[in-house]
């Protein structure tokens, strides 16, 4: 995907600490999605710039970011509520239900199994459940999917933990949690984009230098994903009324055959659902085998003229540091 024709433009972003830069692109080279922002914070004060040639990457005072602390770990809580309050503090966790007692034969029941890639597939069944939306936690990331008209949903997610608990979460309150062991986990570099309501995010990587487009350029619209070290996963039924949605990025760090690094941006395509308005997400990192870091980040899009484009956030995410085993 060429880079050409970008311009700077100066938008707000509140909640956190580090100074970051992006750039706006002009429209066509990137399918985005489109989406419906939930979240409505305090209005930021925007700006233009004048359309420039290149890339421009820019350090904003309107836009901060700080690290939150770190995501607790479910196997210790067994919460269904600890993801969902961590990313929409908004909802108290007083107010949210438990998991309720099935009636007799509508028993919700999941099996997990390991994956490839550090990841574990689910399967999870509730015959009382057919066709519903069903949400799903693990270690501070969410993600809404659906049953089938037999009640039952099979898919994979890339584990957050090497002791991995999925809290399994239906409207109702039915739900269970089940348990993998991920002790692999620990050679892969994983980073997670969330949202709610389909916000036009995106996560790239460019791995040992690649530019848009070319080999080693990873992001949810390649799908081969052929010729690079890592993958991104789409998470989440995007077809649902304000889903939790997910992209995820993964490196096996632990077999890189290569030196170098991997850049890291998150974007967001101006839709016409999402301009003029502010659109929230939040970002867990694992890196190295550490505990999981979280950032949150509320960005306010430019107007309606501007559809089509993407603001490009470059300093959002550090760059992966990979050395050759």
């Amino acid at each position: 995907m060429s880079k050409k024709g970008l311009y700077a433009t100066a938008a707000g972003t509140v909640a956190c600490a580090l100074a970051i830069g992006y750039v706006m692109q002009e429209t066509g080279e990137m399918p985005g999605t489109r989406s419906a922002p939930v979240l409505a914070p305090a209005p930021v004060e925007q700006a233009t710039l004048a359309p420039q040639h290149g890339v421009n990457d820019l350090d904003l005072d309107g836009i901060s970011l700080t690290s939150a602390p770190n995501t607790p770990d479910l196997g210790d809580l067994l919460d269904p509520i600890v993801g969902l309050a961590a990313f929409n503090p908004k909802i108290p966790a007083q107010d949210m239900p438990g998991l309720e007692t099935p009636q007799l034969g509508c028993e919700v029941s999941a099996n997990a199994a390991p994956a490839p890639m550090a990841s574990v597939a689910l399967s999870i069944d509730a015959p009382c459940n057919r066709n519903q939306r069903v949400t799903i936690h693990h270690t501070g990331m969410m993600v809404t999917e659906t049953t089938d008209e037999d009640g039952a949903l099979s898919a994979t997610f890339p584990a957050l933990s090497p002791k991995a608990v999925f809290i399994v979460e239906f409207e109702d309150g039915m739900g269970t949690v089940v348990t993998a062991d991920v002790p692999e986990l620990k050679e892969f570099d994983r980073v997670v984009l969330q949202w709610q309501g389909d916000s036009g995010f995106q996560i790239h990587a460019r791995e040992f230098g690649a530019a848009y487009g070319t080999p080693g350029h990873v992001w949810s619209g390649d799908r081969a994903q052929a010729d690079a070290g890592g993958a991104v996963m789409q998470l989440g039924a995007r077809d649902t009324l304000t889903p939790y949605l997910a992209e995820v990025y993964t490196y096996p760090t632990g077999s890189s055959q290569r030196d170098g690094s991997v850049a890291l941006t998150v974007e967001a395509e101006v839709t016409e659902v999402n301009c003029g308005r502010d659109i929230a997400a939040q970002t867990i990192e694992l890196r190295g085998g550490m505990s999981p870091q979280t950032q949150d980040l509320v960005l306010s899009m430019p107007d309606c003229a501007a559809r089509g484009d993407f603001l490009v956030l470059n300093n959002l995410l550090d760059d992966l540091k990979i050395a050759a085993k």
